[in-house]
């Protein structure tokens, strides 16, 4: 993989001279639907907006109160009334999904006038490009498995050691519990149940989980490491605090801040909240890999993206050509993905020192987690299967927090019939 190295010359490219001569003809503007209508998400996208106005676009967005499923909801429904947006929030397969209709717009001539197809991470390229053309840029790259946990709360607890496998924080929870905290600082909504069902499944056992959540082998996600891993969920669930049900994920802060909940599991989008609220790591709070228990380094990743739908008016052709290129630059890059907690979805990009520490291991981590071959998409996130699969095994685990006595066999079992009644 190739060292992020800045190369401001990048921003000179003829595409830059494409696009200008573009705005001669037509005045580049463009509408994008998306999902970051709060918080540090929507400082993000206010700088993306920025920078397109800078470069003399026209920029409106709606926006989708929820997470993915909503907007995907929105867009099909745009696309019935035959009023497809000219960019939309999206990742994973339900971009193949969608350039299968032949509704998507092309973006071969940008991508191979920046070469694209050299600076993007592997693991993203067939993504953005499935048969060839490419229809959606990656603004991102974010780490999935991480593990916050609050430094007073370890004071609090006499913790000094960060657990490196389950029993190990299972141990570390035990502790804190006896000194009054709650050891796991969650919110139960159907995306984050799930986030940390799939941390906890791929740190028991990696192949279980690509088995399970990337293969949708039935026999895997009936399997006894799936029981394993529920009962796993069904510790972490008792040990957090009683108001977890329906709120926002950053709604435990407050508690986490104060010392009084231990650990939170989310990914790196947490540090753009962080950094709002002047929190500084190692003195409020420790980042670290998430457990697991197998040797080297692990790597669940997630990227946001903006897929763009053939438009007839040569304003919004123009602002998509506009929008695309300026997603994919690296001063775009840096300054985004310095707000929004990710690291850069380009690969030549060097991040500094005003990048969050925690941002910095991220990069190294994906280093060796790709030469490793322990890197994988998120399932929770919808990188990993369709939707319909990916919406029925969040039921199946939010159902399972919010039911005491559930069992976990009959989690697994439910999980397996859920994901079989879609087949």
């Amino acid at each position: 993989m190739n060292k992020r190295t800045f190369c401001k010359a990048a921003l000179l490219s003829a595409t830059a001279l494409v696009l200008a001569a573009q705005a001669a003809v037509a005045e580049p503007k463009v509408n994008m639907l998306h999902q970051w209508y709060r918080g540090s998400d929507a400082e993000a996208i206010k700088k993306l907006g920025e920078m397109f106005e800078e470069k003399g676009g026209t920029w409106e967005q709606t926006s989708v109160a929820g997470h993915t499923a909503n907007t995907i909801a929105k867009l099909r429904a745009d696309v019935v009334s035959g009023n497809a947006p000219p960019a939309v929030q999206l990742k994973g397969p339900e971009i193949a999904e969608w350039a299968e209709t032949g509704l998507t717009a092309d973006l071969n001539e940008v991508a191979a006038e920046e070469h694209w197809d050299d600076v993007v991470a592997p693991e993203l390229v067939g993504v953005m490009k499935p048969g060839d053309t490419w229809v959606a840029a990656p603004m991102n790259i974010h780490r999935i498995n991480w593990m916050w946990i609050s430094k007073p709360a370890m004071d609090k607890a006499g913790v000094t050691e960060v657990p490196k496998t389950w029993d190990e924080f299972n141990a570390m929870a035990e502790k804190m519990k006896a000194a009054g905290i709650n050891p796991v600082g969650h919110s139960s909504q159907d995306w984050i149940d799930a986030t940390l069902m799939e941390v906890i499944v791929y740190g028991q056992d990696i192949d279980l989980y690509r088995k399970a959540f990337l293969d949708l082998d039935l026999d895997a996600l009936r399997s006894d490491g799936m029981v394993a891993a529920f009962d796993q969920l069904r510790k972490m669930v008792n040990w957090t605090d009683k108001g977890m049900a329906g709120r926002q994920w950053d709604g435990v802060m407050p508690l986490w801040t104060a010392g009084d909940s231990g650990v939170i599991f989310q990914g790196d989008w947490s540090i753009g909240t962080y950094n709002a609220a002047g929190l500084v790591p190692d003195k409020d709070y420790v980042c670290a890999e998430a457990p697991k228990d197998w040797d080297g380094t692990g790597f669940i990743l997630n990227a946001d993206s903006v897929i763009f739908f053939k438009q007839d008016d040569p304003d919004y052709q123009a602002g998509q050509m506009l929008l695309a290129s300026t997603i994919m630059s690296p001063e775009f890059q840096l300054i985004f993905n310095q707000a929004k907690g990710s690291i850069p979805a380009r690969m030549d990009v060097t991040m500094g020192d005003d990048f969050n520490p925690c941002q910095l291991k991220a990069a190294a981590d994906l280093e060796a987690s790709i030469e490793q071959g322990t890197l994988v998409r998120t399932m929770a996130h919808n990188m990993a299967v369709a939707q319909k699969f990916r919406g029925v095994m969040l039921e199946v685990i939010t159902e399972f927090v919010n039911t005491p006595d559930m069992a976990s066999a009959d989690a697994a079992e439910n999980l397996a019939l859920a994901v079989e009644d879609q087949m």
